[in-house]
């Protein structure tokens, strides 16, 4: 019987609540090359030069071309009638798409965009711990932090951003499910979580053209308006850009910070004395350098699966990843890298100079990250100061499906009762 190799147990999900201690066995080889043939990196420094090196591209249409298994993929797209996502581009491609759907979101053209949402982002965060008040009683109230809390909030959040009705959430949600199961490396090959891909971001596009078809009047003031009507020195965006582009930022724009917060609650609890910390209120800028080190400790996206192309050999700490390869890096074993950081594995908001790769890194830098921040910060912050001795009913939870949007499917916690909202100056 073949030995199962590092990569193999790191993807199974029996690991899924720690998969710190595989990532350091993984680190002593930093670059091995997986049973699909592609090549996995594992450790900071190589993460952050290919992150910047143009020879790794993010385009799949190169796996297409360079004849690997994933030759599927192009012809799917094609039949789908739409073009990649900006961050399946390469510049200048990448560029020109990012910078449209920068011009509609923030600095410099947009730089109250997200601090014109804060006040509801609080409002939101208030209505549903008010919520928790009326499950138990005046006795002890279990909740779900996940149900209740983490998924509900960033997804009401995108929905505003982009202009989706929120009622629309049980339709999109399955078709967001399906997106982030076909990155799923565990669920088949590359060619086949491609095709996947390809069909579910189709769908989320069609829903977004059934949506702009059923609009009337001027356009809003959201972002999916902005990219239609047009806005911007480069604009228009191509219709189908939009399309492809919105689905995506729909389901990144909640994915993510739906595993950020509850990781994030799911650290405070273990680490009681940051958590009275932040209850307390009296360090201004605690709750963002707790962010900070949950982005580095406890990553949302633990890599990125098969996400880049090598368009040359290219030599990685002594390995020569071959022209046309499949490359996974592995941002959550980077970050933890005790050559860049010392003592990776304790949490620590103290730390000084934190720098991870939480959002990646490179021309694809994470998008949403302006508006991920203040979620989270908020979220935790409110959490922290409202609910009343909070305990985890199970540790470790039990955790989603996924190996690389890795995150706690249901974080149940039982309080004593709920807060009042604290009172902010007008």
């Amino acid at each position: 019987m073949a030995r199962t190799s590092i990569w193999q147990r790191i993807l199974d999900h029996s690991h899924r609540a720690d998969p710190y201690p595989l990532y350091a066995e993984l680190r002593e080889t930093p670059v091995v090359r997986a049973e699909d043939g592609s090549y996995v990196v594992s450790t900071y420094r190589e993460i952050v030069a290919l992150l910047h090196d143009p020879r790794l591209s993010s385009d799949r249409r190169h796996l297409a071309e360079y004849g690997t298994d994933a030759s599927a993929e192009a012809a799917e797209e094609d039949s789908a009638g739409l073009p990649p996502t900006f961050i399946q581009t390469d510049p200048p491609e990448h560029d020109r798409a990012r910078r449209l759907l920068t011009w509609n979101f923030g600095p410099p053209h947009r730089p109250d965009r997200v601090d014109s949402m804060i006040s509801d982002m609080l409002g939101i965060v208030t209505s549903e711990i008010d919520d928790f008040a009326g499950k138990g009683g005046s006795g002890t109230t279990r909740i779900d932090l996940v149900d209740d809390f983490a998924y509900p909030f960033p997804v009401t959040v995108i929905c505003q951003l982009l202009g989706v009705p929120r009622d629309d959430e049980p339709r999109f949600q399955a078709m967001s499910d399906a997106v982030v199961k076909a990155a799923d490396p565990t669920t088949g090959g590359i060619a086949e979580r491609q095709r996947r891909r390809s069909k579910a971001i189709a769908d989320l596009a069609q829903y977004f053209a059934e949506l702009l078809d059923a609009r009337h009047g001027p356009p809003g003031d959201d972002l999916l308006s902005g990219l239609v009507s047009g806005e911007g020195p480069e604009a228009p965006m191509p219709y189908e850009q939009v399309l492809s582009n919105a689905a995506l930022l729909l389901v990144a724009g909640h994915e993510t910070t739906v595993n950020l917060i509850a990781n994030g609650m799911l650290t405070l609890l273990r680490h009681p004395q940051v958590l009275d910390r932040l209850r307390r209120g009296d360090e201004p800028d605690l709750a963002a350098r707790v962010v900070e080190e949950l982005l580095r400790y406890e990553p949302p996206v633990q890599f990125l699966s098969n996400s880049r192309t090598t368009l040359d050999d290219i030599e990685v700490a002594g390995t020569t990843i071959p022209k046309g390869s499949p490359v996974t890096l592995v941002l959550a074993a980077g970050s933890r890298d005790p050559d860049f950081v010392s003592d990776p594995d304790r949490f620590d908001p103290d730390r000084e100079h934190n720098e991870h790769l939480g959002f990646g890194g490179g021309p694809h830098y994470c998008f949403g990250a302006p508006l991920a921040r203040p979620e989270t910060r908020i979220a935790l912050t409110e959490l922290a100061y409202r609910l009343k001795n909070p305990r985890l009913v199970e540790d470790p939870p039990p955790y989603r499906p996924s190996p690389s949007l890795r995150g706690p499917r249901h974080l149940l916690i039982e309080i004593d009762g709920v807060g009042p909202a604290r009172q902010r100056r007008p």
